[in-house]
């Protein structure tokens, strides 16, 4: 399922509160979806990237909580409502080509769905650093 997006994948839905300003400087997919990377405030720690249409983009702007669109459930999801890892908001901003965000959160607890502090730990690729 995909976000409640009219037909063309660009238009904000109507039911969406984010300030017109923000949404005409989005890119969105061809869901209406933007990456939003998630970032530990104090620490720097990348903990996880999730989906955000309009709405869920308004939702994080305007309550201090950050709001997701769940592609694989197809509904909005707000972290930490059902597992108390909650991410507090503490700074959004919006990457040069307006096809991400960048969310530094307070985070209580773990940010990964599978109990770990981030989505990234023990994931390494084994890359050759460059020296």
């Amino acid at each position: 399922m995909t976000a409640p997006w009219h037909n063309d994948g660009v238009s904000p839905t109507p039911a969406s509160g984010l300030d017109p300003a923000i949404a005409a400087r989005l890119k969105r997919d061809d869901h209406g979806l933007v990456a939003a990377i998630i970032q530990q405030h104090d620490s720097g720690d990348v903990l996880m990237l999730g989906w955000m249409d309009d709405e869920a983009l308004h939702r994080t702007l305007t309550s201090g909580r950050v709001t997701f669109w769940s592609r694989s459930r197809g509904e909005y999801w707000r972290k930490g409502d059902t597992s108390g890892h909650i991410q507090r908001v503490i700074s959004v901003a919006l990457d040069c080509d307006g096809d991400a965000v960048l969310v530094r959160v307070d985070q209580t607890g773990a940010a990964c769905h599978t109990g770990t502090r981030t989505c990234f730990d023990d994931r390494d690729l084994g890359a050759v650093a460059a020296r």
